[in-house]
């Protein structure tokens, strides 16, 4: 059970201490309200199918080492599980996109929408100079890589790669990314942060992990991107083009697939 916000204390004028409004309306929690608004937390986002995610464990997991950096307490994996639950029924559905949400104080958030269907479309990525701090938290308050992705679109691209003013490569705006060799799949080893699609991958693939600079793509055949809506070849990054190897991805999308799904 959600435990009620405490009111904000009242002025001598009978005015709560912490007046808002929005598109001219009060807010009925002001407090609740500047905690969301406050942009110090994190997320994690799943994809629900028939009442099930995979890596559910790895998600509940993140959630509680995350809280626990940030706020000094830990997030019990029961009740996030039966927050996201009782949201799903609420909203009715068993298939969905989820977001939980976790701010100061403990306050769980949880959003459900409609899923979202696996895109394979091959990506094209525009690189920029730019890495997420705290990378390994996935963290609120993203307006840096929101900035750079929105300005790859509008070049045309798909998506932004950052990388550090010497080039290094170390994920997407919104992704992981992984580079094919002919043998191994190599994942960058700069500061990003672990995709829970990646962990699941990982294991199940030749895997290894190493500095990767965009002066490497040349040697590269093939490479991939991976986040909570699925997987996709990366056809260009800036002007080198890579191959993009149905093979690799059929064995990818296998290796993914065979990850179990968990109740939650």
């Amino acid at each position: 059970m959600t435990t009620p916000a405490t009111p904000a204390a009242a002025s001598p004028t009978g005015t709560p201490a912490l007046y808002v409004e929005v598109d001219g309306s009060p807010v009925a929690d002001p407090e609740l309200l500047a905690t969301l608004m406050s942009g110090y937390g994190h997320f994690t986002a799943m994809q629900v199918r028939d009442g099930r995610v995979q890596g559910l464990g790895l998600h509940l997991d993140r959630l509680d080492r995350a809280t626990r950096e940030l706020f000094d307490r830990g997030l019990d994996g029961g009740r996030v599980r039966a927050l996201v639950g009782a949201a799903l029924e609420t909203a009715g559905r068993q298939d969905a996109s989820a977001r939980v949400y976790v701010y100061d104080g403990g306050r769980t958030a949880v959003t459900v929408r409609a899923p979202f269907p696996p895109d394979r479309t091959p990506q094209a990525l525009r690189s920029v100079t730019y890495w997420r701090p705290a990378a390994h938290i996935k963290h609120l308050g993203g307006f840096g890589q929101t900035y750079h992705g929105e300005a790859a679109r509008r070049a045309g691209f798909d998506e932004a790669l950052l990388t550090a003013p010497d080039g290094e490569i170390a994920e997407g705006a919104v992704t992981n990314i992984a580079f094919w060799d002919g043998t191994s799949v190599i994942w960058p080893s700069a500061p990003c942060l672990a995709g829970i699609t990646m962990a699941l991958l990982a294991p199940r693939l030749p895997s290894t992990s190493r500095r990767v600079t965009l002066a490497d793509l040349p040697s590269f055949r093939s490479a991939f991107v991976t986040n909570s809506r699925g997987i996709a070849p990366v056809s260009r990054i800036d002007g080198v083009e890579l191959v993009v190897d149905q093979e690799l991805m059929d064995r990818v999308y296998a290796a993914y697939d065979a990850a179990p799904w968990e109740t939650l």
